[in-house]
């Protein structure tokens, strides 16, 4: 009992260094003077004004939100599918497949990254928008599945068996028993598809054809000019956009539980 109350210090400490720059990226972003850095002279939304009137900012927004809900979309349709398939079915493979969906995950990044480029220039294929989308997709689909397969199974056959009793085709039980059932994961697995791919850099990097920039990849090339407050204010938004819509995706996923309580 003695030891609690030092881990308890420790761990405040760790979470304290973890979480302090990001606080300070975001109060730095409301600092009226041009220089991003203490002491704040003022509170002002300028440098958000500022990232609206940068026409490359605004693209790399653009490139980023459909490059994430295009990864989301696709993440998730095949991870749903994936699921469905390793949960409800036995087929020859079925161990190697399951292992070579979530390899992704076991693989460093930077390692995937490199060992796609190289292989897709063995192939003399150039770089392109599609090849960005399908990086993403691979290094994305591996969390959906996880997600997807964790709440099927709590899934009994038994439904899906019983709407097939009454008459439903095995698509008709799918959407109307199954998909609802597990509909809390699969949003859950859009949202991790999607915040993964509007956050990543190191795979972007390797991916992206030339003039093309997401966001992440534009804060980059920033930093290698200047340190702007233009960069704390799309920090801040970049921080905002990706813990808000998983947090907006667990409050909805706790009231959908409530409501099929009720």
């Amino acid at each position: 009992m003695r030891g609690w109350p030092l881990i308890r210090a420790w761990t405040i400490l760790v979470y304290t260094f973890m979480f302090l720059p990001v606080a300070v990226v975001i109060l730095l972003a409301f600092n009226a003077n041009q220089f991003g850095a203490f002491p704040m002279t003022g509170f002002s939304f300028r440098w958000f004004v500022a990232l609206w009137e940068n026409d490359a900012i605004v693209r790399a927004f653009q490139t980023s939100l459909t490059l994430g809900l295009l990864t989301a979309i696709i993440s998730t349709t095949i991870g749903v599918l994936a699921s469905l398939a390793l949960v409800r079915y036995d087929f020859p493979g079925k161990n190697s497949i399951s292992t070579l969906l979530i390899a992704p995950i076991l693989v460093p990044e930077v390692v995937l990254a490199v060992s796609l480029l190289l292989f897709l220039q063995m192939l003399n294929v150039p770089k392109s928008f599609f090849l960005l989308l399908m990086g993403h997709v691979i290094f994305t689909l591996p969390f959906v599945v996880l997600v997807v397969q964790a709440r099927l199974v709590a899934v009994k056959k038994d439904y899906e068996e019983a709407a097939r009793s009454l008459g439903a085709s095995p698509i008709q039980a799918f959407f109307q028993i199954t998909l609802p059932l597990i509909m809390p994961a699969v949003m859950a697995g859009g949202l991790f598809a999607f915040t993964i791919s509007f956050d990543d850099i190191t795979g972007t990097l390797f991916w992206k054809p030339g003039g093309v920039e997401t966001v992440p990849t534009q804060i980059f090339a920033m930093l290698r000019n200047s340190i702007s407050p233009e960069i704390n204010a799309l920090g801040a938004v970049m921080i905002m956009l990706t813990t808000g819509l998983p947090l907006i995706g667990i409050a909805v996923a706790r009231w959908s539980a409530a409501r099929r309580a009720k």
